[in-house]
């Protein structure tokens, strides 16, 4: 049985990943929780009937802990993953890796230099119709890319769901995220992270962008939602919608080309039009493959040896970098060129 440590437990996803590694308890056993809050510890230590610990170096030189999960706030990854890459622990972070590209890089350098594996929450990867749509890509079907579209948003400000409630696991609830210098990025970042990843892992490099971030409620110190213009290095234009105060999100991805349109739904329900495959004529297309296991467990697969598709720490960060290009964008009304490592 493989022993991990969990080493910040702040991220609003952190109940979920408590659930995933509830479910494998015969191949993985959290030995120890740490946070900066004690008593966000305890309640997740509780959950996951294991202990806290007093200090993070509690976890950093226990040589029986393999891998962490570091579901901390963003501003402190860099402290973590260094002292974690340096111990040769693997893990798995929460996205975003980092603040800016200039400490998602230097993340990026201690991972690879260290030869650990690493993974990052981009789930979206798995999911059955950008999994039909990224081979519709690479196989050429769809002719020469020349416009996506991707959009990834909640409602999340509307219900207002990071404030303390009543079952909240924690006191201040999720606040934290809604703090720009804690989280890093508001609603924009927050969901378009995910929309970033999807649309770069279809189409690459990203030559400059653009965008408008706004507040629409105000019902956080943040922004709350936003729209941006890439401009890929292949020529292809894209565009990206995120934010925390949409009650439907109706289309999820849209990709047109030369010899072929796909578009799928919120639900994930595809439609696709080419003359390069038979039946391809704008109705419902129902052969998808299926789905791939959770992010968070093919991170827990590859710590079993088995040959996954993980998130690359260059890809992890090459994201933020294009994030905080986006957001410099929308400050200054400008295009912006990510900053490279």
């Amino acid at each position: 049985m493989k022993q991990l440590g969990y080493v910040g437990v702040a991220h609003i996803h952190t109940p979920g990943f408590v659930n995933r590694l509830n479910a494998r308890t015969e191949e993985f056993n959290v030995k120890a929780v740490w946070d900066s809050d004690p008593a966000r510890a305890k309640v997740t230590a509780e959950r996951l009937n294991t202990v806290t610990v007093d200090s993070m170096e509690d976890i950093l030189n226990d040589d029986e802990i393999e891998a962490v999960v570091i579901a901390s706030e963003t501003n402190v990854h860099e402290d973590y993953v260094a002292k974690f890459a340096a111990a040769g622990k693997h893990m798995f972070v929460e996205k975003p890796l980092g603040m800016k590209a200039a400490d998602a890089y230097a993340m990026q350098k201690a991972i690879d230099d260290a030869g650990v594996i690493f993974q990052t929450g981009f789930f979206m990867r798995g999911q059955p119709f950008h999994q039909f749509i990224k081979k519709l890509v690479d196989d050429g079907t769809l002719g020469q890319i020349t416009r996506i579209r991707h959009s990834n948003v909640h409602s999340g400000s509307i219900g207002k769901w990071f404030n303390p409630k009543p079952d909240s696991w924690f006191e201040d609830g999720w606040m934290w995220m809604t703090k720009v210098e804690e989280a890093g990025v508001g609603a924009y970042g927050d969901l378009g992270a995910h929309s970033i990843d999807i649309l770069m892992w279809l189409l690459g490099d990203v030559d400059k962008v653009t965008a408008q971030i706004d507040v629409a409620l105000d019902n956080y110190t943040c922004d709350e939602f936003g729209e941006g213009l890439i401009r890929f290095k292949s020529g292809v234009i894209g565009t990206l919608a995120a934010g925390w105060v949409d009650v439907w999100d109706p289309v999820r991805i849209q990709v047109c080309g030369t010899e072929g349109t796909v578009y799928a739904t919120g639900d994930g329900k595809v439609y696709l039009k080419t003359d390069n495959i038979e039946g391809a004529d704008g109705s419902e297309w129902t052969d998808l493959p299926e789905a791939l296991p959770h992010a968070f467990d093919l991170f827990l697969d590859a710590l079993n040896g088995e040959d996954v598709p993980l998130v690359t720490a260059k890809e992890a960060a090459d994201r933020t970098a294009v994030m905080e290009a986006m957001y410099i964008g929308a400050e200054n009304n400008t295009w912006e060129e990510p900053k490279s490592s």
